[in-house]
């Protein structure tokens, strides 16, 4: 955020009034201020980051809530879950797969009687431009039978956001609030309101609620069944699900879905004529709505961002014969983002008159690449070194989710395996166990906090014959340079309270001027049947220029001195 956009905000929380310019994470920041927060916790992934980046900015100025990172995601809802338990309002942010990690709290909290109100903004992220995959959080939300939030403008995100509080403690549930790439990071004008008071702390009346033994947890399942009718009452009466008087055919969109229609509307209805259309904007789906908009048309066109979610239950909803085009009969693509071009396609449109380049006109690939001095090239020059004398058969090297994925490809192209945060491990620590003589597990230092030391005394625990190497380059580089969880100075101890022999852990600077030594210290480690661990060290550059700009010393270690 620029100097002047967060010096603009600072007066935003006594003020709430002044139009502002911002990107969507900062709006919802805003607006979670605006409604009382209390706490925010989360872990950076790309499209989320910005959230709660923009509130720990404030929170460390001494001008906003309590705003922390978390080991990871699963940790940060839990702490949310303790500030509602509290009677105080809690924000939660991650990106769509981290809510996989955070999926066991979040599913049993629709079964606790939710206090203070408690919104889980999650950033899904369609086209997989730093992610794993294209997962829809929606069924998520419909999973744990919760309330979800779906907005389409920087707007929307503002004032769905203060309202997600106020339905969580109506309903005393979670509520999702669903935001995509586009509407996380663009940028946009947005009005906001004045600021409601932090609530006062109250504990629950029945701990019951709480406590979810099975005789409680039964009950307290029943009793969300039980709420379901209300919720379908409010879903249906919502505001954001507006509908438009046509005949002939049907358009249901939902989130940027909508955006994208709109741009082609006129068109459309100029080639097609006008058709009924619903906009859906809050989930649980508004059965209602959605029947009636359908009632007369035999053809309908849904469009929506991420998987084909509402395309989906309308098989269930609506009589049969009628022909649903969206993403599952192709008439939009069934991965990656959306956008006007690719919705006027799928409406039957001709595509819109383009400038064209001249001929010859090549616009070089540029795909993502460590930088140029990564202390992870040097680490990984030393795997390299060593593997390259081995039968393919011999050994395997399974990598870890965080910028060191880079490794996997161009020159280096050392990882044979890139999964989840921290299977990286696990998958070692298998291979190992399956007779594979020199497994290996490369985590970075943030990735290892997250989900790498479970798995870590799994192997110590079994003393399975495999090599850890973590890649500590003393941030969460990835995704910004936050600052990890724990310090790279404490890693030492955590690693030796896992059970790990302290002669089998080794520390090496993470530089070209040492590849020789680190290759016979790496290789005496490979040799040895049983667990060992080796961390690479060197602070990112980025970190390190970053460091600097505000003042701070170097991160140096024994090992980067090379003592």
């Amino acid at each position: 955020m620029s100097k002047i956009t967060h010096n603009v905000n600072q007066n935003l929380q006594e003020t709430g009034e002044t139009p502002l310019f911002l990107l969507g994470d900062e709006v919802v920041a805003l607006a979670t201020l605006h409604a009382g927060l209390s706490a925010a916790y989360g872990y950076p992934g790309t499209p989320s980051t910005e959230i709660l980046e923009w509130l720990i900015e404030r929170y460390e100025k001494g001008g906003g809530v309590s705003a922390r990172w978390c080991a990871n995601e699963k940790t940060a809802f839990e702490g949310a879950l303790g500030v509602s338990f509290a009677g105080k309002r809690a924000l939660v942010t991650m990106k769509h797969v981290g809510l996989n990690v955070a999926a066991d709290p979040y599913v049993n909290s629709a079964l606790l009687g939710i206090n203070g109100g408690l919104v889980l903004a999650v950033a899904d992220d369609p086209g997989m431009h730093s992610s794993q995959d294209e997962q829809d959080s929606r069924f998520y939300a419909a999973f744990a039978r919760a309330p979800c939030l779906e907005p389409r403008s920087a707007q929307e995100a503002y004032d769905m956001t203060r309202e997600a509080f106020d339905v969580s403690e109506r309903f005393h549930l979670p509520v999702i609030l669903r935001l995509t790439t586009r509407i996380a990071h663009a940028r946009a004008r947005v009005v906001p309101r004045p600021p409601v008071p932090q609530n006062t702390a109250r504990k629950p009346e029945s701990k019951a609620e709480w406590i979810l033994l099975p005789a409680n947890a039964r009950n307290n399942y029943a009793a969300l069944i039980g709420k379901q009718k209300a919720l379908s009452a409010w879903s249906e009466g919502h505001p954001a699900n507006k509908t438009e008087e046509g005949a002939g055919l049907t358009v249901i969109t939902s989130g940027l879905g909508g955006n994208y229609y709109e741009e082609n509307r006129d068109d459309f209805v100029a080639q097609r004529g006008c058709p009924r259309r619903l906009h859906i904007g809050t989930y649980p789906l508004p059965v209602e709505k959605i029947r009636q908009v359908c009632v007369n048309a035999h053809e309908i066109f849904v469009i929506e961002e991420g998987q084909p979610f509402i395309e989906e239950k309308l098989a269930g909803m609506l009589d049969t014969g009628k022909v649903i085009h969206g993403k599952r009969d192709g008439t939009l693509p069934a991965s990656g983002e959306l956008d006007a071009d690719i919705v006027r396609k799928g409406l039957g449109l001709p595509p819109l008159p383009t400038a064209e380049l001249s001929r010859g006109f090549v616009v070089p690939a540029r795909p993502p690449q460590l930088c140029q001095g990564c202390p992870h090239i040097d680490s990984y020059t030393v795997i390299k070194d060593f593997i390259s004398g081995l039968d393919k058969a011999d050994y395997t090297v399974n990598a870890d989710i965080g910028c060191y994925s880079l490794g996997a490809t161009g020159k280096l192209a050392v990882p044979e395996s890139i999964v989840c945060m921290g299977a990286s491990v696990g998958m070692a620590r298998g291979a190992a166990e399956a007779g594979v003589k020199y497994a290996i597990a490369v985590i970075g230092d943030s990735t290892f906090l997250h989900s790498g030391i479970p798995s870590l005394i799994d192997a110590v625990a079994h003393n399975a014959p495999m090599t850890l190497v973590i890649l500590d380059n003393t941030i969460v580089a990835m995704t910004g340079c936050q600052e990890p969880v724990v310090p790279s100075a404490s890693l030492e101890k955590l690693i030796l309270g896992t059970g790990v022999d302290p002669s089998h852990l080794v520390f090496l600077p993470a530089r070209a001027a040492q590849r020789e030594e680190n290759l016979a210290a790496f290789r005496r480690e490979m040799e040895y049947r049983g667990v060992s661990v080796v961390v690479f060290r060197r602070e990112c550059l980025e970190a390190a220029r970053k460091r600097k700009k505000a003042g701070i010393g170097p991160q140096t270690t024994s090992a980067e001195k090379g003592t």
